[in-house]
């Protein structure tokens, strides 16, 4: 993409075909259901957050979730914008691994007031109206490199989100607990995706800003 093509907000994309975000408690198998998704062909935007942890532990950042809750979540939602900038508007449905929402709620949830910057992101990155959500599952959650907290914390991550989504009007559809191809069709149809794909596969917003 040009420089002048990468247009903040990406309006075109918006008003026409907006993101379809999926969200829920981490550790209920959603990355298992994106990677599905985009090997049925579908364009993924991937979390954000996880991509944050991964390149702060690289090079020893302090922009972590458990040491700088506020600059992790910053940079975060930056790099969530620039994934929805760089959709290209081509009509190809897209999905997105969690949201801008899921970060910048992060200040509530720690009884923090967010900062107005990030509270305007709420209002200029606006994803497809109903918001699949991916429910504990506690067989699935386990801990990782990048997952510290316990399950217990995770369900309480998980009530704010659903507040947080709720509040900016977004309709809630939960994922059924089924295998994870299943789960994949599930969305893809409420989506109103299904079937619409008949040309090959998208381009990521990675590969496309290359």
């Amino acid at each position: 993409m040009s420089e002048t093509g990468y247009l903040p907000g990406n309006p075109a994309v918006r008003q026409s075909n907006p993101p379809t975000v999926i969200t829920g408690c981490s550790g209920s198998g959603k990355s298992s259901l994106l990677e599905a998704l985009a090997r049925g062909g579908y364009r993924v935007l991937p979390e954000a957050g996880r991509q944050i942890v991964k390149e702060q532990l690289l090079i020893g950042g302090p922009a972590l979730p458990w040491e700088d809750m506020a600059r992790f979540a910053e940079l975060a939602a930056y790099r969530a914008a620039h994934f929805y900038n760089a959709i290209p508007p081509d009509g190809a449905p897209s999905f997105s691994d969690r949201s801008v929402v899921d970060v910048i709620s992060s200040f509530a949830r720690h009884g923090r007031a967010t900062p107005p910057h990030l509270a305007a992101m709420l209002d200029h990155y606006r994803y497809a109206e109903r918001v699949f959500v991916s429910p504990p599952w506690k067989a699935l959650f386990h801990r990782d490199a990048e997952r510290r907290h316990g399950f217990e914390e995770a369900v309480a991550e998980y009530e704010w989100l659903l507040k947080a989504y709720a509040e900016l009007g977004y309709t809630l559809c939960e994922i059924p607990r089924l295998p994870v191809e299943e789960r994949a069709d599930f969305v893809a149809e409420a989506a109103g995706a299904a079937g619409a794909l008949s040309r090959p596969p998208p381009e990521s917003p990675e590969q496309a800003t290359r």
